[in-house]
């Protein structure tokens, strides 16, 4: 059983309000905060956490997640929550549930939309829509009352599944809606702004794309929207002083400008709040994330009035591929190619790699910008190419293959040996690679045929890493801590063979320890009280009379802790495949949502995943939501 209360005793408090921690007592009762201060009494029967050294904040949130997959799966949604998290925002880049899983006509809209963008397995996808048994919004948030849910969650309204709800599938990406097609998606969002959505979500990356026939072509359902439609859903979100979530037309400044004009008080009477997607450190552009600061400085200016925010990620954006399943290779088309077969259709793939026409494309996409005096040649010198892969060997490590001699290897590496043994029959590791490189077309001609045969060989069974963003630390802390972006852009709950960004909140912390508590109080402040702020919800703040939502860090482990070596790969049953995961051991202590303690000491509590801890967030400004709010108490001054 949960105690009926828990005093946290000499705990170096960070209250949410980005001002010094005081060292002083929490005690929790009923599920919320009771009283902070010195020395406070043991109230009867309560569990007493001795936080000597230690930090206690408010429960981090993680603004930029699509767990709406996982929830329905597995509520408690343990990879959040052992990392801080205690609130999340879901249905991000306009996909969701909001409408159950419109399965009709033979579409099957989850799997459509999530497999490719999000990279979660079809057969994952197939799961969730079959425990799905609602139909509408509200039904939707109602539903989460009945789970056991682990942290809080805050759903959004999302584009694409609002389109197919009023076009069905295969009209919403073949046409604009006509007008009694407009007025039905407005309605839709009227009543999810009225039902306490916090927001509506969009997406305009052009590499987005559905994921079954007829469709592998065609982008999801969102980028079909005219600006006229944007701006009339936006419109709505904008009256009701809720969130637009959206990504960037990325290949189109102007459109970009001109989408996110948006937000602009001085253009459209009111002020739209606005995030998007995202400001990193792109390796292959660098000049990106200047001209998204520039981007934001101008949309927050007093000339425009908007109220606009990137979201930023604290950690290397490392991408796992298998064989050329990844998401940066769906903005190349003749990679992109390969990603239009079933992760299952070895054969398909093989047919394609095998195709005269497509090795002469390949060939030109690989090296194009790597020979000759061209345009492309001189972006690539000037470091502002238009792809974020960067196609270069001594990029791409190898994280697994059929040769164990390779793991942790370059392929620039394994390149040059076997250049190396095709000339002189010296250099092979083993016996086993002297063997692969006896069965290499001999001679191979270069790089490009290199890459393509190893495709051919071993497809997916070629593992490899590469990180496309995020290498300089000191302008990854510049993106987190600039005042107008928000921390947060780690993806969880997608990608789930790609990416490990759950501990996104844990990199910010410990990025922010190195310069001292003042700046770790401003870290807990930017995932804490600033986006419950902005997302307009009840969350974020430590003080008495709020829902005890809170963890506790170990400063001492989480300096010592390095991100890159607690990532695993390891096989989740309840999805049936491997998951990337990231598990810092020791760094937080405590986690306690609702006043009860989910984890303590490094295992989930007996009572996690077995009674309901979180509950769906609504806007704060929603009836319901609000009713249910207490008034803010003041800090306690330590004494």
């Amino acid at each position: 059983m949960t105690a009926s209360a828990t005093l946290f005793r000499n705990a170096t408090v960070f209250d949410g309000r980005d001002r010094p921690p005081q060292v002083m007592d929490v005690t929790v009762r009923d599920g919320r905060v009771a009283a902070m201060g010195r020395d406070l009494p043991v109230p009867a029967g309560a569990q007493t956490i001795d936080c000597s050294g230690r930090w206690l904040m408010p429960g981090l949130l993680d603004i930029h997640t699509h767990l709406d997959l996982e929830v329905e799966l597995a509520p408690e949604l343990p990879e959040v929550v052992r990392h801080g998290t205690t609130t999340v925002v879901m249905s991000n880049c306009s996909l969701g549930l909001a409408y159950g899983n419109q399965r009709r006509g033979g579409d099957d809209p989850i799997v459509d939309c999530f497999a490719r963008v999000e990279n979660v397995p079809k057969h994952v996808l197939r799961k969730v829509g079959d425990v799905v048994h609602w139909n509408d919004s509200g039904a939707y948030l109602d539903h989460f009352q009945k789970l056991h849910l682990g942290p809080n969650v805050v759903p959004l309204i999302p584009h694409s599944m609002l389109r197919i709800e009023a076009m069905g599938l295969q009209q919403s990406v073949a046409r604009d809606p006509g007008p009694a097609e407009l007025d039905r998606m407005a309605a839709l969002l009227e009543q999810g702004m009225e039902q306490g959505y916090a927001g509506f979500s969009t997406d305009a990356l052009p590499f987005h794309y559905l994921a079954n026939q007829p469709n592998t072509r065609k982008q999801i359902p969102t980028q079909f929207a005219s600006f006229a439609e944007l701006k009339r859903l936006t419109g709505i979100v904008r009256r009701w002083n809720r969130v637009w979530q959206a990504t960037p037309p990325k290949d189109s400044p102007l459109q970009t400008l001109r989408t996110f004009l948006l937000t602009s008080g001085r253009l459209y009477g009111r002020t739209l709040r606005t995030t998007a997607v995202a400001v990193i450190d792109l390796h292959t552009n660098r000049s990106l994330a200047r001209l998204g600061l520039a981007l934001l400085r101008l949309l927050n200016s007093k000339a425009v009035g908007g109220l606009f925010r990137f979201q930023a990620l604290s950690a290397p954006f490392k991408l796992w591929s298998d064989g050329m399943i990844t998401p940066i290779a769906e903005e190349i088309p003749e990679l992109r190619l390969l990603n239009e077969c079933d992760l299952e259709d070895r054969e398909g793939r093989l047919r394609i790699l095998n195709d005269p026409q497509y090795i002469r494309a390949f060939r030109a996409m690989w090296f194009k910008g790597k020979r000759g005096l061209n345009l492309a040649n001189l972006k690539r010198l000037l470091g502002r190419e238009d792809m974020v892969l960067s196609r270069r060997l001594d990029d791409m490590v190898v994280d697994g293959c059929p040769l164990a001699s390779w793991q942790g290897q370059t392929l620039q590496a394994a390149y040059d040996r076997l250049r190396r043994w095709q000339a002189d029959g010296q250099g092979a590791r083993d016996e086993q690679e002297e063997a692969f490189f006896r069965a290499c077309p001999s001679p191979i001609g270069d790089e490009a045929d290199f890459v393509l045969h190893l495709l051919r060989r071993w497809d997916t069974g070629l593992r490899w890493t590469t990180t496309t963003a995020n290498r300089d630390p000191a302008v990854v802390k510049e993106l987190l801590f600039h005042p107008l972006t928000l921390p947060g852009f780690n993806d969880s709950g997608a990608h789930i063979t790609n990416m490990a960004f759950y501990d996104g909140n844990l990199r910010t912390l410990q990025i922010a320890q190195a310069d001292g508590l003042q700046r770790v109080a401003t870290a807990v402040h930017r995932m804490t009280q600033a986006p419950a702020e902005f997302f307009g919800i009840n969350a974020g703040l430590l003080a008495p009379g709020v829902q005890a939502d809170l963890c506790v860090v170990d400063p001492a482990a989480l300096q010592h802790w390095q991100p890159e070596s607690t990532i695993e790969y390891i096989h989740r049953d309840l999805f049936e495949c491997k998951q990337l995961v990231n598990r810092p051991q020791g760094v937080v202590t405590q986690v306690m949502i609702a006043g009860k303690l989910a984890w303590n000491e490094g295992a989930y509590t007996p009572a996690y995943a077995h009674e309901r801890f979180g509950r769906v967030l609504r806007a704060k400004d929603h009836a319901a939501e609000a009713a249910m709010a207490p008034a803010v108490v003041p800090l306690r001054a330590a004494a």
